[in-house]
């Protein structure tokens, strides 16, 4: 290499002076700081193109909403017995009616004069009607025993009847409270008129959101009193308790064959998931 180029030139071009420069070794070594950079730039893209990718298809993801409904059994509510009087005090002891009593006076042979009055000797047609004693006693003939009248029966025995109150409001029934159409009607009436995007859209994030709700169903069929149990949030109490209340009529509850008012309980869930 010329003296006046040595100052100028490059490390590779001083390094292979005089050899064969076309044999690969050369030009890797020339370019490779290129390379290297072609490296980065083209990883840093792919990494952009993953990282962006990414985010798209999770943009893209709905959340789906389903709805599950439940019945709830209120339990028997059974009303607190008041404490009894106290029984009323016996009454007075009455004295037994007296009884006609005749003195028994055995035989004694004695002279006539020394007969007392009280130890005559009564004759016994008398004293088959009265009872013997020691003393003489005036009062009413003794019967003796006497047997109660025996009443004759029907041979049926009959159960006490216990009044029923039907206008008050029932919690257990023999035939609840229904639907127009039963339980399929009923699931069919919430998916159609329930927004069940309304907790997504007030950022619900995946999960059960269950509304407990309860109402009265009049002797009629009518629907009044929608109060819920509980409050899940993102909106979901207020719209169960919303289409409860605009719904059509119920089939009324009955006891012992009659429409009775009845309480129904009813749990809504809406579930969220994501796609």
């Amino acid at each position: 290499m010329d003296i006046n180029k040595i100052l100028s030139a490059d490390i590779l071009d001083i390094l292979f002076d005089g050899r064969n420069k076309e044999y690969g070794a050369y030009d890797l070594r020339k370019t490779y700081s290129k390379r290297i950079t072609y490296a980065l730039v083209g990883t840093f893209v792919v990494c952009l193109l993953m990282l962006g990718g990414s985010i798209i298809a999770n943009s893209s993801k709905k959340s789906k909403t389903d709805i599950v409904i439940a019945e709830v059994n209120l339990e028997n509510i059974k009303d607190e017995k008041k404490p009894e009087p106290p029984p009323p005090p016996p009454p007075p002891k009455q004295e037994p009616p007296k009884v006609e009593i005749t003195k028994f006076t055995p035989p004694k042979i004695v002279k006539d004069e020394e007969v007392k009055p009280d130890e005559e000797i009564k004759e016994v047609e008398k004293l088959e009607d009265t009872k013997i004693g020691t003393i003489n006693q005036e009062g009413a003939k003794d019967e003796g025993v006497v047997a109660p009248p025996v009443e004759k029966g029907t041979g049926v025995v009959e159960a006490p009847k216990v009044e029923e109150d039907y206008d008050k409001v029932f919690t257990v029934v023999q035939i609840a409270a229904e639907f127009p159409g039963g339980l399929p009607a009923w699931s069919k009436y919430l998916e159609r008129n329930l927004n069940r995007d309304l907790p997504v859209e007030n950022g619900a994030p995946p999960g059960k959101y269950t509304v407990v709700v309860s109402f009265i169903v009049s002797k009629t069929g009518d629907i009044s009193e929608v109060t819920a149990d509980n409050d899940p949030g993102y909106g979901t109490k207020a719209e169960a308790i919303r289409v409860i209340t605009k719904g059509p009529k119920w089939k009324p509850a009955v006891q012992n064959g009659r429409n009775v008012i009845y309480r129904h309980k009813q749990s809504i869930t809406i579930q969220v998931s994501v796609d």
